[in-house]
């Protein structure tokens, strides 16, 4: 899990200056506060050894654990609403041509 969470970050930065090459404000505008929320959750994470967002010592913790799976859950439906509406878009303009 932790050797994910700085390519999720890269990727998604990837992606969203892609976005504001071609012109995509509206896309742009709805990942700015995802973007926001990355940094500040990589910026504040707990002081480990290594790169990643959980402590090893406190994840079992039920509040932890209830907070950072509603915190994977929300972010997968972000995703996932991404992902369909980039799909429509690609379809559209495939069309529209």
């Amino acid at each position: 899990m932790e050797k994910l969470v700085l390519p999720e970050y890269f990727i998604h930065l990837v992606f969203n200056f892609v976005f504001l090459v071609a012109g995509e404000w509206f896309t742009v505008i709805l990942n700015v506060p995802l973007i926001a929320y990355n940094i500040n959750r990589y910026r504040t994470r707990p002081v480990m050894s290594g790169p990643g967002l959980y402590d090893p010592t406190c994840i079992m913790n039920a509040d932890t654990l209830s907070k950072c799976q509603r915190e994977g859950w929300i972010k997968l439906a972000f995703f996932l609403l991404s992902f369909f509406y980039y799909l429509y878009g690609m379809i559209y303009s495939l069309i529209s041509v």
